[in-house]
């Protein structure tokens, strides 16, 4: 005897339940035939399958984006790294062109010098000015303030 049919007192008729009767689809019958647990339960195991199908595309996906972000770094690093040569190399061009102005090298190294001293200081004036105005994390800030006054419980709610 299958889980739909329900025999009838008094007939040796089995009873055919009306909702697997009604069903057109194998689907159908084969939910008119479950027990909500069972529905349930196989709901649950396709999302729990869904969300592990998910998780591995989200890895899959982080994993290439990572090593895109990656390749992409090493090359920005290589070209601050050529800039940074570019400009030394131009620095030592400009102090040997200044020191043949000057009659003596050292004195176009020094002029060079004293150029990047003054970058160097305009640049150091603009970022300290500009992280004085960066306000770590306001709102978690704001946010851990609070914890104290609602771990502490008022004397008239004991």
């Amino acid at each position: 005897m299958s889980g739909s049919e329900i025999p009838t007192y008094g007939s040796n008729a089995p009873h055919v339940d009306p909702a697997v009767a009604a069903a057109t689809n194998d689907a159908e019958r084969r939910a008119a035939g479950q027990s909500v647990g069972d529905i349930v339960g196989e709901l649950m195991q396709d999302v729990s399958t869904l969300m592990r199908d998910e998780i591995a595309l989200a890895k899959a996906e982080a994993t290439e984006q990572a090593k895109r972000a990656g390749k992409s770094a090493g090359m920005l690093g290589g070209a601050g790294y050529a800039g940074h040569l570019f400009v030394v190399l131009l620095s030592f061009a400009l102090a040997f062109a200044l020191g043949d102005l000057f009659d003596h090298t050292a004195w176009g190294f020094v002029v060079v010098a004293v150029l990047w001293a003054v970058v160097a200081l305009v640049l150091y004036l603009q970022g300290r000015k500009a992280l004085a105005k960066v306000e770590p994390m306001p709102k978690t800030v704001d946010s851990v303030k609070h914890i104290p006054d609602a771990l502490h419980t008022k004397e008239e709610n004991r």
